[in-house]
């Protein structure tokens, strides 16, 4: 899956300049969800809300989701914290809010960098983001930035793809991600998009490091879920308070 957020950052391939990945992300809006939906066979909705269970909401609650892209993240929360709850979807790229506006109209769906978050700090009792995380120029700063907002007590949850290590699945992974996925992205007229998801896996951190980074942006009782195989890894931490 692809998220909306800010761009990778190094000489990587694949990698992308911020204008390249918004007009990108802007680009492919239109059938982001059909094709999430055909790359997980679906599953993607049952990774969300997962991710949702472990921000840890109640009614009433408010809530921060990063990199929204088209929003279902976000559309979890809101389930989660009712409709005296607040919740706010953020993104960079303009098409993809357009999309979620039109899923659920009654969040606030607003622009934003997730390196420079137009937010209070100690705002949100839960702060997340899905498939967005490995999108941001500078993951340290997008996670501080995360924990900054995030209420003292407050959680902040991040839904992301990680590559296995052990075969066979490891090598499935490597087949789909760097084969199929392409191929798919070909099909849809936008190849240069989804051969820029299997380079922008690569780079990211695996669970444990991520979990690592995660303590060095400031949370506490972290801990991290791996399903789908071992594919997909979800981090929970706790701001701690002050």
């Amino acid at each position: 899956m692809l998220a909306a957020g800010a761009p990778p950052a190094g000489p990587a391939s694949g990698t992308l300049e911020e204008p390249q990945v918004r007009a990108m992300f802007d680009r492919i809006a239109g059938g982001y969800d059909l094709m999430n939906s055909v790359m997980t066979a679906g599953l993607h909705h049952q990774w969300r809300r997962r991710a949702a269970d472990l921000a840890d909401l109640r009614p009433g609650d408010s809530a921060l989701d990063v990199a929204s892209g088209t929003g279902d993240l976000a559309i979890e929360l809101a389930r989660r914290v009712g409709p005296q709850g607040h919740v706010i979807g953020s993104d960079f790229s303009e098409e993809m809010l357009a999309r979620a506006r039109t899923k659920e109209p009654a969040i606030r769906w607003e622009w934003g960098n997730a390196l420079e978050l137009p937010y209070d700090s100690d705002r949100f009792d839960a702060v997340t983001v899905g498939f967005g995380a490995r999108n941001f120029a500078d993951l340290d700063r997008g996670l501080r930035e995360m924990t900054r907002v995030a209420r003292p007590g407050g959680r902040v949850v991040v839904l992301e793809i990680t590559a296995p290590t052990r075969p066979p699945l490891s090598t499935f992974f490597a087949l789909w991600f760097d084969r199929v996925v392409p191929l798919l992205g070909r099909l849809a007229a936008d190849s240069a998009a989804y051969e820029y998801l299997p380079s922008s896996v690569k780079r990211f951190p695996g669970a444990h490091e991520l979990a690592q980074r995660l303590d060095s942006a400031g949370l506490a009782d972290i801990r991290y879920i791996l399903t789908a195989g071992g594919i997909i890894a979800i981090h929970a931490g706790r701001k701690p308070a002050t």
